[in-house]
């Protein structure tokens, strides 16, 4: 639900953008540092909302990348801990159910539990 309402969102900004871009199609003068330019302003403002849509990518793009290495290194430090030391990390913060269902750790209350 979460991702249609953000493309629905997304398509109602591009959409404001566009009406808004076309409606203002006179040239303005652009300094850049060095030169001047007469630029239409439908440009500018799709040029501007362009660049910064991809500059907001690339910072996301970052950090999930900065994430999934977080989680590889966390998994792997993971399956380095034996199980009773998981069980142990686990029981503290209180929620045993992170490991995988096929971790036996010689629970028969829990065996109990599954079989019927």
């Amino acid at each position: 639900m979460k991702a249609q309402w953000m493309l629905i969102s997304t398509l109602l900004f591009a959409l404001i953008t566009a009406v808004f871009a076309v409606i203002n199609v006179k040239p303005v003068r652009v300094n850049f540092l060095f030169t001047q330019a007469d630029i239409p302003l439908i440009l500018v403002i799709l040029g501007s909302t362009l660049l910064g849509g991809l500059i907001a990518f690339l910072i996301g793009l970052f950090r999930e990348i900065k994430l999934q290495r977080k989680i590889k290194q966390l998994e792997k430090q993971l399956s380095e801990t034996s199980p009773e030391q998981a069980l142990a990390v686990s029981e503290e913060a209180g929620s045993p159910s992170f490991l995988s269902a096929d971790t036996d750790l010689g629970h028969p209350e829990e065996k109990n539990h599954s079989s019927k």
